[in-house]
């Protein structure tokens, strides 16, 4: 609507620092599968690596978001965060064995641990509940441009040295470290005194657990199991790419192309969808996006071999849409019910449950593609996301702002 309020700029300024982290890591990790195969890493390895690196961001996102409640402080972790990212990219580049791999994305995930919750609480702190969904889709669309770009310049660059692939990985550094810069340069926060004073009050007496369901509604707890459910099912991209490249015969640099466009959906689409979350509600978003996942997942155990770029296209781009309609809604969801008190452990919670289960998921993925068939880990995520869709809890939360007592 024309009159609605501009988004501060805080905002806007974490959206480029986003664009520019994911263009540098979009840039290499579609290719990450195929420098693990170059390096003879069976596809359990790659769920090993994968859902450890995932996990690992999870849990520290717990703990990062409540120290920054604690702190009174979002910008110090996020900034750490960012840094630690970046130093991973020409780390990974120079591996010579697979657990030298495994260091580096647990680095690059150490620093999305650090930055994800506390980011996330900035974005909602400095927001009206009116404006979150407008905020987390601006943000997840500007993430998502910097996933398409980065990408299509890997593309680029391999199309014209095909034999450059390490050689991308530096590359990579150079976004990342801009990104850093920007977040030190441009992002302003006014520190929250009384935040940290309050927290460490006679209501924590210095014993403030990190994971505790104190203090949350029971639609909050009814809403993560239902995306625990999902994320136990939900296995790393990289098996998706994995199967197109090894039953569609994609090159690398096909396989970035893809991973491009599938990201260009969100791109375009996420500001827009965020906006329409505040309108019509989160809900509805979140079980069309996972029963598009269903769809997509069905879609894969079903390619047949050798189907080529064309055949796994519209896969990738449902899957963009999935991803569209799910990301930015569940976070404004998880925001809408947390206490603004304690925001960050709360949204700590949230992204601790979405990602704990990527280590199973990851895991049991790896195992079922070499052991029983590349189609079965595919099975397992469609039928566990109908599952999650049939336990989302319908229920509206409303949550006083000013007192941050749940109505």
């Amino acid at each position: 609507m024309a009159n609605e309020p501009p988004l501060p700029a805080t905002v806007k300024a974490l959206g480029f620092v986003s664009l520019l982290t994911d263009l540098s890591s979009e840039m290499v990790y579609p290719i990450n599968g195929r420098l693990l195969r170059m390096l003879g890493a069976p596809a359990w390895v790659l769920g090993l690596i994968e859902g450890l690196a995932e996990s690992t961001a999870s849990v520290l996102k717990l703990y990062s978001g409540t120290l920054s409640d604690k702190m009174g402080q979002r910008k110090p972790l996020a900034l750490l965060g960012y840094g630690l990212a970046a130093l991973s990219k020409p780390l990974i580049g120079a591996a010579g064995v697979w657990p030298q791999v495994l260091a580096a994305r647990l680095l690059d995930r150490t620093g999305k641990g650090l930055r994800g919750a506390p980011r996330d609480a900035l974005i909602a702190d400095v927001c009206p509940k009116e404006q979150r969904g407008r905020a987390f889709g601006l943000h997840r669309s500007l993430d998502t441009t910097g996933a398409v770009l980065g990408p299509l310049i890997g593309y680029f660059f391999l199309r014209a040295n095909p034999s450059g692939l390490r050689s991308l990985y530096w590359i990579a550094f150079l976004p990342a470290v801009l990104g850093v810069l920007l977040l030190w340069l441009v992002v302003k926060e006014k520190p929250d005194e009384k935040r940290g004073r309050r927290l460490s009050g006679s209501e924590t007496q210095g014993k403030e657990r990190f994971f505790s369901l104190t203090g949350l509604s029971p639609t909050y707890k009814r809403f993560l199991l239902s995306v625990g459910v999902f994320s136990l099912v939900n296995s790393s991209d990289q098996f998706l790419l994995l199967r197109a490249q090894e039953g569609a015969k994609l090159t690398p640099e096909s396989i970035l192309l893809l991973y491009a466009l599938f990201n260009m959906v969100e791109a375009s689409l996420g500001y827009l969808v965020g906006k329409l979350s505040d309108t019509v509600g989160r809900w509805p978003l979140i079980v069309a996006g996972w029963g598009v996942f269903a769809l997509v997942y069905a879609g894969f155990a079903l390619l047949p071999g050798g189907v080529g770029f064309g055949g796994v296209l519209g896969l990738f781009l449902l899957y963009g849409l999935y991803s569209t309609l799910t990301q930015g809604a569940q976070k404004a969801l998880a925001a809408d019910m947390t206490d603004p008190t304690q925001r960050g452990r709360q949204l700590g919670v949230f992204h601790l449950v979405v990602g704990i289960g990527a280590l199973p998921a990851s895991l049991i993925a790896g195992v079922l593609y070499d052991r029983v068939s590349p189609a079965a880990p595919f099975w397992l995520g469609a039928g566990g996301a109908v599952i999650a869709v049939l336990l989302l809890p319908k229920e509206k939360h409303k949550r006083d702002e000013n007192k941050g007592n749940p109505l």
